[in-house]
């Protein structure tokens, strides 16, 4: 068997890339300038969203998208526990409380039934997370939170070019937030950014991510001078550069072909796997083509979990966990956040692991990563 390493996930970069890339660095303007409206303007248009603001992370993207819908002390967001830590910890930053629902045991994402019976007085947003690259059922968490008054925030960290019964991931929620970490759909080395329809919201986080300034105040300019500007938030520097949105630009017009790559693979994937013993694997639901961030095994016996991802680790397959729930950390235990708060969540994560999937995969690379899984499971489970 080959020796050769496949990690879970890593960037496509191209000649293209290096190319837009080296443009910028050879132009007068390194921050953030034309590129970057180019970007917004790219990105909001391949979403199918009416405006996008970029940021230099997915955490910036989301403390600035909190930031936008006045979130604070006494506030709370309603998410899904099985996320990386940033979509809870962005709300904290801002002095407002987590109420974490259970997910799905299917999908892993958050439990939409569950919604109405956990929204508080004090609930201002619901924060889907599209887990592994599947949209959340936007259709029924619109429907609750439209009656009971509070925005939704998608985190599409993980589903950016997915589809949810048509339309696209952008369009689905108030405002949506997205991250370009080398692992992500596109990247942008780092970078984020947010999108949605209301420009009130867009232009506060505009002004957040750049110091919270105001360039054209309505009436001081004039009788000041054309230098004056005014700070009318405390914002942050959270501005992404255009040699940042160069790649971001580039990478943008890769995308459907990302996209169609990593369906391949998780085709195969499910063609070689779904009739292994002591294996689940991903489930797509009705009306939904996911964008396989992310293919994520459980195995049926949660105390196999841990042999599997060591004989896979050994052979070469540089799995994963994704994740561990946010609230078993050590910051929210502190918080007083228990075990036991979201049975299936726990459940998910006792199981899960994810294996290799990135677009640079060849036909022979899915097919050595096949052969060591099939291998590691008769060994292991």
């Amino acid at each position: 068997m080959s020796d050769a390493f496949f990690p879970y996930g890593r960037q496509s970069v191209d000649e293209d890339d290096v190319a837009a890339v080296s443009g910028v660095l050879r132009s007068d303007r390194l921050t953030t300038g034309p590129v970057v409206r180019r970007f917004e303007a790219m990105l909001a248009a391949t979403a199918e969203a009416a405006g996008a603001r970029a940021l230099s992370s997915g955490t910036a993207a989301l403390h600035a998208a909190y930031y936008a819908l006045d979130l604070g002390p006494g506030d709370e967001i309603i998410t899904s526990p099985l996320t990386f830590a940033a979509t809870a910890n962005a709300a904290r930053y801002l002095g407002a409380s987590v109420r974490f629902l259970d997910v799905c045991e299917d999908t892993g994402n958050i439990d939409a039934e569950l919604l109405d019976s956990a929204i508080t007085s004090r609930t201002r947003a619901v924060v889907p997370v599209d887990y592994a690259g599947h949209p959340a059922d936007y259709d029924r968490i619109h429907e609750v939170a439209a009656a009971r008054g509070i925005a939704v925030v998608s985190d599409a960290a993980h589903s950016f070019g997915a589809t949810f019964h048509g339309r696209l991931v952008g369009s689905l929620a108030d405002l949506t937030v997205m991250s370009f970490h080398p692992v992500k759909a596109i990247t942008t080395a780092e970078g984020g950014a947010v999108l949605g329809s209301d420009e009130a919201l867009l232009d506060r986080v505009g002004r957040f991510r750049d110091h919270g300034i105001l360039r054209e105040p309505p009436e001081s300019r004039e009788s000041e001078g054309p230098w004056y500007y005014e700070i009318t938030d405390l914002g942050f520097n959270y501005r992404l550069s255009d040699v940042h949105c160069a790649l971001g630009l580039s990478q943008l017009r890769r995308l459907d072909a990302f996209i169609a790559r990593r369906k391949e693979i998780a085709a195969a994937y499910t063609s070689a796997l779904s009739d292994v013993d002591g294996l689940i694997i991903p489930a797509v639901r009705t009306g939904i083509e996911p964008a396989w961030h992310l293919y994520v095994l459980r195995t049926a016996d949660p105390r196999r979990r841990r042999p599997l991802f060591e004989r896979l680790r050994a052979l070469g397959l540089g799995v994963q966990v994704h994740y561990i729930p946010v609230y078993f950390h050590p910051y929210y235990r502190d918080l007083g956040y228990q075990r036991g708060l979201c049975p299936n969540a726990e459940d998910f994560y006792s199981r899960c692991l994810s294996i290799p999937i990135y677009p640079a995969m060849t036909e022979a690379d899915v097919g050595m990563s096949i052969d060591r899984i099939l291998k590691a499971v008769s060994e292991t489970l």
